[in-house]
């Protein structure tokens, strides 16, 4: 007798798995379709991913997944659905996926939470100018002043959102409480949407000729890469941060490495292009520069919700519900 339920192939890995479902999660994997699961510890191959995906219906991927290209879907006449438990799909959905009209969803919104949090965070120290001045008093100095921007309150600083992407939306509303005016940047949004988030709708230059904080959260597309520039880091107030959590490629690095070593900004690098920066790059050791090695996003306890998600998109999907987080073709030339 043939299962009722639907058909799932799982393409992480043995650990992805294990960092992505938790043992509750699990348990209504199975209860609710019937699960191949894979049994490589590292990384599924496309040649047993296209075995996973042969007669099936649905389909659960996340980081470290093969591509859905032709070869990998070549015996996947009845597959209808990736529930992608990690960010962009971009690079693993192509044409071969929207011809066959797979639809496609995504638990980018869910990591925009992890994300959003520290971006608050470094907004929040950066204004008291935390880190410099812990590592002031590491080395003996109580309150040395000379040579160190002064710690200000955030409350009253005026912060710049470079597009109303999951991130960037959410990082507005978390600064509801703070007292602070709100600009943001995003050729996709009207003013009156604008204010719907809080925010004044600008022009990009205006953004940074205004921000204390300019944070960036577009996609890297064509029309953003090095959209921070030279001219628009110029335009920046002395004392003024940056915080890039988005994509390295958005930046203008050897612009932005002049610009610090100027000692007039300060930078907060969660991303760099490339990741991680050459040994020679001088990013290591340029001045009012911070990195951190892209760990703005889900790590631990959030990559638990993000595979939930998915998790809950694919019911959704067999239930005949609407899909909360679906990604459409249209959507990749806009989207991270």
């Amino acid at each position: 007798m043939s299962s009722s339920k639907p058909v799932v192939a799982v393409l992480i890995s043995r650990k992805m798995q294990a960092q992505m479902l938790t043992a509750a999660a699990r348990a209504e994997f199975v209860e609710r379709f019937e699960v191949r699961w894979p049994d490589a510890e590292e990384k599924v191959a496309p040649e047993q991913a296209a075995e996973l995906l042969r007669g099936a219906e649905g389909c659960y991927g996340g980081w470290g997944m093969p591509a859905l290209d032709e070869k990998t879907l070549a015996h996947a006449d009845g597959l209808r659905i990736l529930a992608y438990s990690a960010g962009s799909v971009k690079g693993l959905v192509g044409d071969e996926v929207w011809k066959r009209g797979i639809v496609v969803t995504s638990a980018a919104a869910d990591n925009a939470v992890d994300v959003a949090h520290y971006t608050l965070g470094v907004m929040l120290l950066s204004a008291k100018n935390y880190i410099e001045l812990s590592g002031s008093c590491a080395k003996g100095n109580w309150w040395r002043r000379d040579g160190y921007r002064p710690p200000d309150d955030f409350r009253g600083s005026t912060v710049g959102i470079i597009a109303a992407s999951y991130i960037g939306r959410l990082v507005l509303k978390l600064l509801d409480p703070f007292g602070v005016e709100r600009l943001l940047y995003d050729p996709y949004v009207t003013s009156e949407q604008a204010r719907a988030l809080g925010a004044e709708k600008v022009e990009l230059d205006d953004l940074f000729r205004r921000s204390d904080i300019v944070s960036l959260h577009a996609p890297n597309i064509p029309e953003t890469k090095h959209m921070v520039n030279a001219s628009r880091l110029a335009l920046m107030k002395d004392g003024a941060v940056f915080i890039n959590t988005s994509r390295g490629a958005l930046v203008d690095e050897a612009a932005l490495v002049a610009e610090l070593q100027k000692r007039r900004l300060w930078a907060y690098l969660d991303v760099t292009d490339p990741e991680p920066p050459p040994p020679d790059s001088p990013m290591w050791t340029c001045p009012n520069l911070t990195l951190t090695p892209h760990i703005a996003g889900a790590l631990g306890r959030g990559r638990k919700s993000m595979g939930l998600l998915a998790l809950t998109e694919l019911k959704r999907f067999f239930a005949g519900e609407p899909l909360l987080y679906p990604v459409t073709q249209e959507m990749l030339s806009r989207i991270a």
